[in-house]
């Protein structure tokens, strides 16, 4: 069977970021992607310059033209902008029993907003309950909690088992905004915690890293991995990413990663 993973996010017309970095990381890890777009971004490596949301039936006809058709064995949801996105979405995927990989885009590399402020406590109720995995950096997580940002390995773990209360299964806390020589990673869940620790990578091309995590963890998950080796194999998947970033030459700004890391050497 062919694995099927679908993203349902927002539009990064420079390539780097949502839908289009969630195609291709679900590509190189070998599962079919589907997509779902909620909004419409003018954006390339230095800013976000217009949002465009889709009307709401419209995303609805796409997730239900989608669902209706494909096996879709996990979903990865990003952007989704409004409080109305939010609800539509929630309801559009009400009967859908697969896992879900909630990945709480609040604001672009460029430091420009992708979610109103509004839409927060949408989130929360409509949504985060649903996930199988909410994947927050630590600014995300913070704002989701109404808390200041966790700067240690212990406050990352107060702060995921405060996002499991509110609904979600599991919470990977991701350290990329933290200090140190090292990006602490640390996935929480209902039967313990793993940590996942990287040396950083000096370079400014790392646009779209959440959306490629989270969606790299979305395809290992429709490739019937469990929640651990998933998080694992997409960890890895995105620090060869990053470290290849700079054999790229895209954009004036922060540039993407590169998810094509392994099939464009091995092609010469």
């Amino acid at each position: 069977m062919t694995a099927i993973a679908l993203t349902i996010a927002g539009s990064d017309s420079g390539g780097g970021a949502g839908i289009q970095a969630d195609l291709k990381a679900m590509s190189a890890l070998g599962a079919y992607g589907a997509s779902v777009i909620t909004a419409i971004t003018a954006q390339n490596t230095q800013a976000v310059t217009a949002v465009h949301g889709v009307p709401l039936d419209v995303i609805t006809a796409q997730i239900d033209a989608v669902l209706s058709d494909l096996d879709v064995d996990a979903i990865k949801i990003g952007m989704l902008a409004t409080p109305e996105i939010i609800e539509t979405v929630a309801e559009a995927l009400k009967d859908y029993q697969g896992p879900i990989v909630l990945d709480p885009v609040m604001v672009a590399k460029s430091g420009d907003s992708l979610l109103q402020d509004d839409a927060v406590e949408a989130l929360i109720r409509h949504l985060v309950p649903r996930a199988a995995l909410l994947t927050p950096n630590l600014p995300e997580a913070a704002r989701l909690l109404g808390q200041p940002e966790a700067e240690t390995i212990e406050e990352m773990e107060k702060q995921g088992a405060a996002l499991r209360e509110l609904g979600a299964a599991s919470v990977l806390m991701k350290g990329g905004h933290g200090r140190g020589d090292f990006c602490e990673d640390l996935l929480v869940t209902a039967t313990g915690m793993m940590g996942l620790s990287s040396p950083r990578v000096k370079t400014k091309n790392t646009h779209g890293t959440g959306c490629t995590l989270s969606a790299a963890i979305a395809a290992g998950l429709a490739k019937g991995l469990d929640m651990e080796t998933s998080v694992e194999e997409a960890h890895r998947y995105l620090r060869r990413a990053i470290r290849e970033a700079d054999t790229l030459t895209v954009g004036r700004g922060h540039g993407p990663v590169h998810h094509f890391h392994g099939i464009w050497a091995k092609n010469g």
